[in-house]
């Protein structure tokens, strides 16, 4: 099974405050599985959205 990292392993593999991830979470920019009242992120899925943003941005500089 795919561990999945909380909130405060997912600021540090983004380099972010938790509260833009919360705020992301809140914005439906991305997703997450809430757990016991704790969010969990699957890092695959994570790679993934961030591929698509760079994708996303590249067209965008067009």
């Amino acid at each position: 099974m795919q561990k999945l990292m909380n909130i405060d392993e997912l600021a540090d593999y983004l380099r972010l405050q938790k509260q833009t991830i919360y705020n992301w979470l809140y914005q439906g920019k991305i997703s997450g599985i809430k757990l016991g009242g704790v969010w969990r992120f699957d890092r695959k899925e994570i790679d993934s959205w961030l591929k698509n943003r760079r994708r996303l941005s590249k067209i965008g500089d067009r």
